[in-house]
């Protein structure tokens, strides 16, 4: 297998060739992107992946991880994630599509708190950072890269793996690996994760999945849902654009222009079995039901016009030389 290493960046290009020949139908515009990119399928579900590369990569800010950008996937006819902002631009934060990540620590980023203006902090999934002045940290603000590791990738018909290997001169180290996987019968896409601490110090993190769901592109309103196994609570109104009824949010209206709904919910338990989402266009009977195995540490629920963020957060405090492992499954529907 013939290999290239370039600006730390691993390809195995012979796994990403094997993969480009089986293009995704249902998202056939993406595959003329000029950027590293590769598709998987399983003969139901069709997905595009964005690669991480600090030269030509998609993403390149420095608010999520980098693995797993999905810009477009595809089930029977039918599309659950797209480009759902108006201006793009690689270092413009929230730039990005699918069912993306984003690793928070309680300043913002690990060591960030601690770290004088101009010296460094990590962010999981990007890398080594510098800090810009004495203001707290701003997710929206693109933090310059200092050092991004380096990423082996790896591309076969129905998964990509992706595998970050991280040293800083802070004592925070890790090896993160992500395979973003179809299930070989069922519509289903499952994130895997590895988290091994290879520093010196605890990492002690959240990280949540932003999603940015977009069913057929349809927009938020009427007849969209969110449903949840509890009765959320929000702990500021939605109304009147939309509100909770019984254990679903529910749109009121349809959001237009800059108009969008936030809160953080309460009313999950500490089992498991309440990280389970289901957004559906109740309209059409699209929609996706997603699973974690990890519970809930807290619950933010962000919409605008073009998309729907049921984010939810797990709590992770990995010891040095410890790993955490978790997942999150998705199953694609159309009734």
């Amino acid at each position: 297998m013939k290999a290239l290493l370039s600006t730390g960046f691993l390809w195995i290009l012979c796994a990403l060739s094997a993969a480009a020949e089986n293009p995704s139908p249902g998202c056939s515009s993406l595959q003329q992107a000029n950027y590293p990119k590769a598709s998987i399928t399983n003969g139901q579900v069709q997905a595009v992946l964005y690669l991480p590369d600090a030269k030509n990569g998609y993403y390149r800010a420095s608010r999520f991880d980098w693995s797993g950008v999905i810009p477009c996937l595809a089930y029977k006819g039918h599309t659950y994630f797209g480009i759902w902002f108006p201006h793009y631009d690689p270092l413009l934060a929230d730039a990005i599509a699918g069912p993306v990540e984003e690793f928070r620590s309680n300043d913002g980023a690990l060591d960030y708190g601690q770290a004088k203006p101009g010296e460094l902090f990590v962010k999981l999934g990007v890398g080594v950072l510098r800090k810009r002045d004495d203001s707290a940290y701003q997710f929206m603000y693109t933090y310059p890269l200092v050092d991004g590791g380096k990423w082996t990738v790896q591309a076969k018909p129905s998964e990509v793996s992706f595998r970050q290997q991280l040293q800083s001169p802070i004592g925070i180290a890790y090896d993160y690996e992500k395979t973003v996987r179809l299930d070989p019968h069922d519509p289903v896409l499952i994130l895997a994760h590895r988290l091994k601490n290879t520093g010196t110090k605890t990492i002690d993190t959240e990280v949540y999945d932003h999603d940015f769901f977009m069913l057929d592109g349809a927009p938020s309103g009427p007849g969209m849902i969110v449903r949840f196994p509890f009765a959320p609570k929000a702990e500021k109104s939605m109304e009147p654009l939309a509100g909770i009824d019984g254990k679903e949010i529910v749109y009121r209206q349809e959001l237009q222009g800059e108009q969008y709904v936030e809160s953080f919910l309460t009313g999950y338990s500490s089992f498991t079995s309440d990280y389970d989402i289901t957004v559906e266009d109740q309209n059409t009977g699209v929609g996706v039901e997603q699973i974690g195995d990890v519970p809930i540490s807290r619950f933010n629920f962000w919409s605008i016009h073009t998309t729907i963020c049921p984010e939810a957060y797990i709590h992770l405090v990995i010891a040095p030389g410890q790993t955490a492992r978790w997942n999150i499954r998705y199953r694609f529907y159309a009734k």
